[in-house]
């Protein structure tokens, strides 16, 4: 198996300091960031379960927590989309050192929330950066706005259970507004939180094959824009 560095790196935006966890496979091809949704966290099993799956796949992460432990009371914060997605690009930019130094790809992985997060901070990444990859885990991307759903360049994966039809409907009305490359996966069976024996595994591997996909086929050089 392919050695993987693992370390816990700092964040810092402002006079925030976000905790992150880092694993980075030897030859990877790309960093994937995580945007989780509301009550969650870095320590979330699934997020956790997902990066292992992805890291197998020669996939680095970084699970890291959108908000500091003191702001992370009550649901306003959990909810302010755009709070979150600005998190998330400055998150963004803090690793493009790393993305040039190691010729990474960029991806999101996001879930709940985070995914409103994610297609914002995708939507308009940081200077001379960009997404090349996102997927969604069940995701609220109509929360993002139908400004930031048009404006999306990077492809866009949306994984959702098949019981959870509320956010399968959310998401097929998200895609008519996207201009970029989509795709609506609904896994059987599967609800909300894919608790289901071997359905987070199935989105693990949808993710993993999206992020492959879609990095080995962009050949402009890290760093620049499109």
């Amino acid at each position: 198996m392919e050695h993987i560095t693992t370390e816990q790196v700092r964040i810092h935006i402002g006079h925030i300091a976000l905790l992150g966890d880092l694993a980075l496979p030897e030859a990877a091809s790309g960093l994937i960031l995580f945007a989780h949704g509301s009550a969650s966290s870095r320590h979330s099993m699934r997020n956790r379960e997902a990066a292992s799956i992805l890291n197998r796949m020669g996939l680095g992460t970084l699970l890291f927590d959108l908000l500091a432990p003191e702001e992370d009371v009550g649901m306003s914060r959990r909810f302010d989309i755009p709070l979150l997605g600005a998190r998330l690009r400055a998150a963004t930019g803090s690793v493009a050192h790393l993305a040039r130094e190691r010729h990474l790809r960029l991806g999101y992985f996001s879930a709940s929330t985070g995914a409103a997060a994610a297609i914002r901070a995708a939507a308009e990444p940081p200077p001379h950066m960009r997404i090349d990859a996102v997927v969604s885990r069940g995701g609220r991307v109509d929360l993002a706005g139908h400004e930031a759903l048009c404006q999306l360049q990077a492809p866009t994966l949306m994984i959702v259970g098949e019981a959870d039809p509320l956010v399968v409907k959310l998401n097929a009305h998200a895609t008519a507004w996207m201009q970029c490359e989509k795709r609506l996966e609904v896994v059987p069976g599967a609800s909300h939180l894919f608790e289901e024996p071997g359905a987070l595994e199935q989105v693990g591997k949808l993710a993993g094959k999206w992020f492959c996909q879609h990095f080995a086929t962009q050949f402009a050089p890290r760093g620049h824009a499109r």
